[in-house]
């Protein structure tokens, strides 16, 4: 088996049918293994999804277990020599496999690589290229200096938004929505840290994977959609916690014990002042969408619209 591809549901039936379908639509020489982990939807995702696609690995969760360790109960039975994280709310090219599987193959010394990823407005992600969280980079980045100077690598440490997207480049860190990863690192750096929730496990993952030794890369000669919607509603406020419980704990993982203690409490009260300023932004926000919403997936577990189409098709089992 060349590649295992996880992909891991929680209420976005649609969105991972299509997604699912986008990798059928392969065109490929490589073989690959399909498993779809569900973090106990109450879409009736399993009863769809398992219907829509016998040949799909699934793996039943009866609980939400996180990003993390439903990847990891996806990467304990994958056969591949390599296995692919792709988000439900995504959609590979019919080229994807073919061009990133033989990159790796070419290149031995690669142990992570990330394709070229666009949102649904044309433009990147651009989480898809990063460089390492330090306190400089957070620092540049959490107060503004790395948008006033964009073309400046000394304050876009994190996004790189100096480096030509259509360019390969070595980068520290990719995004956990398309992440192809060589089995051997992951026996040797182990798999995603059970510490992070749904957030930071694939900057952890990185940074792991490149202290071993293994170059990371970013591959852009194929691109997927990742269908991240800018929804204007109120978020859920346990969301907006893992993701700046994410920051503490990448920090104090990788970091803490590198720096003097007012960088640290510098930093923890930077994360602390962030989470209190997001949370009151997010107070002032309507409970529903003041706009349309948006037609794909969002970053957070509600369902978008196109997911009633697969509600739909319930009714037909």
């Amino acid at each position: 088996m060349d590649v295992s591809i996880l992909i891991l549901n929680y209420n976005t039936c649609q969105l991972t049918m299509d997604c699912i379908h986008s990798v059928f639509n392969s065109q490929t020489r490589y073989t690959y293994e399909i498993i779809l982990i569900d973090n106990n939807s109450s879409d009736n995702s399993v009863e769809v999804l398992s219907n829509a696609f016998p040949s799909v690995i699934m793996i039943a969760n009866h609980d939400n277990v996180g990003f993390a360790k439903a990847n990891n109960q996806g990467m304990r039975i994958s056969k591949g020599r390599y296995v692919l994280l792709l988000n439900s709310d995504t959609v590979i090219q019919p080229d994807t496999l073919e061009t990133m599987v033989a990159y790796m193959d070419e290149n031995p010394q690669v142990g992570a690589s990330g394709c070229k990823v666009l949102l649904a407005d044309g433009t990147l992600d651009k989480t898809c290229k990063r460089g390492l969280p330090t306190p400089s980079a957070s620092f540049y980045y959490m107060f503004g200096f790395s948008k006033m100077f964009p073309d400046k690598p000394k304050y876009n440490q994190y996004q790189l938004s100096y480096l030509d997207p259509d360019e390969e480049h070595p980068v520290d860190c990719l995004v956990g929505a398309f992440m192809l990863v060589r089995a051997e690192a992951i026996r040797e750096v182990g798999m995603l840290d059970e510490n992070f929730f749904m957030y930071g496990e694939d900057l952890d993952w990185c940074y792991r994977i490149k202290q071993a030794g293994w170059a990371i890369r970013y591959y852009p000669r194929t691109f997927i959609l990742h269908y991240k919607g800018a929804s204007s509603k109120r978020r859920p406020v346990k969301l907006l916690y893992e993701f700046h419980r994410a920051m503490v704990v990448f920090y104090r993982k990788h970091y803490r014990e590198k720096y003097a203690w007012p960088v640290n409490g510098f930093i923890y009260t930077g994360i602390g002042v962030k989470f209190t300023m997001t949370l009151i932004r997010n107070r002032l926000r309507p409970v529903k969408d003041t706009q349309d919403p948006p037609t794909s997936g969002g970053e957070s577990p509600a369902l978008p619209v196109r997911g009633e189409a697969c509600s739909a098709k319930i009714s037909n089992f």
